[in-house]
């Protein structure tokens, strides 16, 4: 079985989780890209404050986004683009609770995605000082990149896990993930507080 996959990578307008303005997304097949897709999102009313220090680092700004779809608006297509694979994202904590608050904020149900953490497989892989994307990605070979644009973002996990695969000689990701000792994860909604 191939190294298949789908890399992704979010921005948000704040700190809460449920604030998507853009996503990233890369189809991996054989360890090669062989799709890339990337929009703007309106984050959910109640969550779609632009913080400036947010703004600084990945450029989006409330006009940007004015006539993006909102997160039940797109979902479909990322759920289609990504199919059956196994989502992939640098430091994936952050990216899943980005699926999974966006759904809360907007009454959506949360997609039951498999997923993959590149920072975890990166600290198993390369003996850099920091696992940050910039620096593992530069570990895997992949050069300079818009840190913080979310296609951008999404090609270097892209990279740092088709790297890894040659490296752990893993043939797929479930190779990969017990080469490494990391887990694949399943995505799952926030619990309801009674």
């Amino acid at each position: 079985m191939p190294v298949d996959f789908t890399a992704l990578d979010f921005e948000t307008a704040n700190s809460h989780a449920s604030s998507a303005c853009a996503v990233g997304l890369v189809r991996v097949r054989d360890g090669k890209v062989v799709d890339r897709a990337s929009w703007l999102i309106r984050p959910p009313a109640g969550h779609d404050e632009f913080l400036r220090f947010n703004i600084k680092i990945h450029g989006i700004t409330p006009e940007m986004v004015e006539d993006a779809p909102r997160w039940g608006d797109q979902l479909t297509d990322l759920l289609e683009f990504i199919g059956d694979d196994i989502a992939v994202a640098h430091n994936a904590g952050f990216d899943m609770g980005v699926i999974r608050g966006a759904c809360a904020a907007t009454i959506t149900p949360t997609p039951k995605l498999r997923y993959l953490c590149s920072v975890q497989v990166s600290r198993k892989t390369y003996d850099i000082p920091s696992h940050r994307l910039p620096l593992s990605a530069a570990a895997a070979g992949f050069g300079d990149f818009a840190h913080h644009e979310a296609l951008a973002d999404a090609e270097a996990c892209a990279a740092i896990i088709s790297d890894a695969a040659r490296r752990h000689a893993a043939d797929d990701i479930r190779m990969l993930a017990k080469a490494t000792g990391v887990k694949i994860h399943r995505l799952a909604a926030i619990p309801l507080k009674l």
